[in-house]
């Protein structure tokens, strides 16, 4: 009576263990796509702050100069003086936003800004941004004597499809009204 019989359920059938297998590497292809979608997510966030930065610190130049009379200016990473002009007048718009399908925006009313990792000449290419502006005087239509004008900044990286999928971050429009 002392004998054993061998149990049959002993251990895990090849069955059980593919079974395993294929549930831990479906889990594991869900936890590598949300890991490829933050990524991603990551960059565009990247690109929409850069985005919004530039077009801060076109505003920025335009407020803390005469407005309407003068220039101004902002160096990039590569060293290029770009003049940031003031006068009425820019890039066009369309619906209240830089129209970036304009060819040639108007000297001193757009610049092709080099980002770079130190910012210096040598440091790494990030990237290269298209930020334009256009400065209209408030109630000009009307022939009143104002002070006041409305600054319209627009900013996308170079090479985007201004979608608004998860790579690409569509164009920065900031409207702002300033005056002397």
């Amino acid at each position: 009576m002392r004998l054993k019989r061998k149990n049959s359920q002993a251990g895990m059938s090849m069955i059980e263990v593919m079974v395993a297998t294929l549930i831990l590497m479906v889990s594991s292809l869900g936890v590598i796509g949300l890991v490829w979608t933050a990524i991603l997510m990551n960059n565009r966030n990247k690109v929409d702050s850069t985005q919004t930065m530039l077009a801060e610190s076109v505003i920025e130049q335009v407020n803390s100069t005469i407005i309407g009379s003068g220039s101004s200016a902002l160096t990039d990473c590569d060293g290029h003086t770009w003049t940031i002009n003031t006068a009425k007048g820019g890039a066009a718009t369309s619906g209240g936003s830089i129209d970036f399908t304009e060819a040639s925006p108007p000297d001193e009313y757009f610049m092709n800004y080099v980002l770079r990792t130190p910012c210096a000449p040598d440091g790494a290419f990030q990237a290269q941004y298209d930020v334009r502006w256009n400065v209209l005087i408030v109630g000009e239509a009307e022939l009143m004597s104002t002070n006041t004008f409305l600054v319209t900044v627009g900013a996308r990286r170079q090479g985007s499809t201004g979608s608004r999928g998860m790579i690409d971050s569509a164009p920065i429009a900031m409207r702002v009204m300033v005056g002397n």
